[in-house]
C-alpha cells in the first residue's frame, strides 16, 4: 500500500541561501529516489501564513510506493541527509488518505484514498491539505480573504498544527493542518463564518486554475515544530 509523508524542516540560521537553491537543485535528485512516486518541496510563509517567505522553514510532501521506500529514504544519505545536517528540528508525519479530490499538476497524487480508507478509525488525529494555483489577477482578492482565514486556523479549537506552504510565492499556495479529530475539523469547516465566506468567494469569483483537497488519517509522527511535538497530547492509532 502506498504511503504519504509530510516533513517540516526548520533550518539553523545561516542556511537560507543553501535552502533556496535546493528548491531547484534537489528536484532532479528526488526524481531518482526509488519508490518516490510524487513529491513537492515547499516553502513556508512568514508568521505561518504570510505572503513573504520564512527562509528557515521548508516542507517535503511525498507519496511512496510502499512504506519501505519511505523508510529507506529517511534512513539513507543523499539529499535528505543534507537537510538533516542543517536542521534545527524536523517533524515528519505518516499519513493515510481518507478523501482526495482535485488535481495537483494535472494529477491526484492521493488517488489511492479509496483503497486506503476502509477501516479508518472514527476518532484520532486527522490532517487536511488544501492546495491551489491562483490566477494572477485574483491574487489580491485571495490574500485579502483567504490568508487571514488560514491564519485563524492556528487558534481554532482542536488544531494541533497549522501552516501555510507553497511551491511558488503568492500564486501556488497550500495549507496543511492537523486536528485532534474529524469532528473538530468539520466544526471549523462548516461553522466558522470567515472560512465559509472565503470558500464561497473562491467559487463565485473563480480564483483558482487548479485546486486539490485531501483529508488524511495520521498514522504516526516524530520530531518537533517550534520546540514541541504537535501531537504529543493526542492519541494516535
Amino acid at each position: 500500500m502506498p504511503l504519504t509523508t509530510l516533513s517540516l524542516v526548520t533550518l539553523r540560521p545561516g542556511h537560507a541561501r543553501w535552502a533556496l537553491a535546493q528548491m531547484g537543485t534537489a528536484v532532479p535528485l528526488l526524481r531518482r529516489v526509488p519508490g518516490l512516486r510524487f513529491h513537492k518541496l515547499l516553502g513556508s510563509g512568514a508568521g505561518g501564513f504570510g505572503a513573504l517567505p520564512n527562509l528557515r522553514r521548508y516542507g517535503l510532501l511525498a507519496v511512496w510506493d510502499e512504506p519501505a521506500a519511505a523508510a529507506a529514504f529517511f534512513a539513507a544519505g543523499g539529499v535528505w541527509r543534507e537537510y538533516e545536517r542543517r536542521a534545527a528540528e524536523i517533524w515528519t508525519a505518516q499519513l493515510r488518505p481518507l478523501k482526495a479530490q482535485g488535481r495537483w499538476d494535472g494529477t491526484n497524487p492521493f488517488d489511492y484514498a479509496e483503497a486506503a480508507a476502509p477501516g479508518a478509525p472514527a476518532d484520532g488525529p486527522v490532517a487536511v491539505l488544501t492546495r491551489a494555483s491562483i490566477h494572477w489577477l485574483k491574487t489580491p482578492r485571495f490574500w485579502r480573504y483567504v490568508a487571514p482565514t488560514s491564519a485563524a486556523l492556528a487558534g481554532a479549537p482542536g488544531v494541533a498544527l497549522a501552516i501555510g506552504l507553497g511551491e511558488l510565492p503568492v500564486v501556488r499556495q497550500a495549507t496543511f493542518s492537523v486536528w485532534r479529530s474529524a469532528a473538530a475539523m468539520q466544526q471549523y469547516a462548516y461553522h466558522d463564518a470567515r472560512h465559509r465566506e472565503a470558500m464561497l468567494l473562491t467559487r463565485r469569483e473563480n480564483w483558482y486554475s487548479e485546486e486539490l483537497f485531501a483529508r488524511f488519517q495520521v498514522l504516526r509522527s516524530e520530531g518537533t515544530v517550534d520546540g514541541h511535538d504537535p501531537l504529543a497530547q493526542f492519541e494516535i492509532g
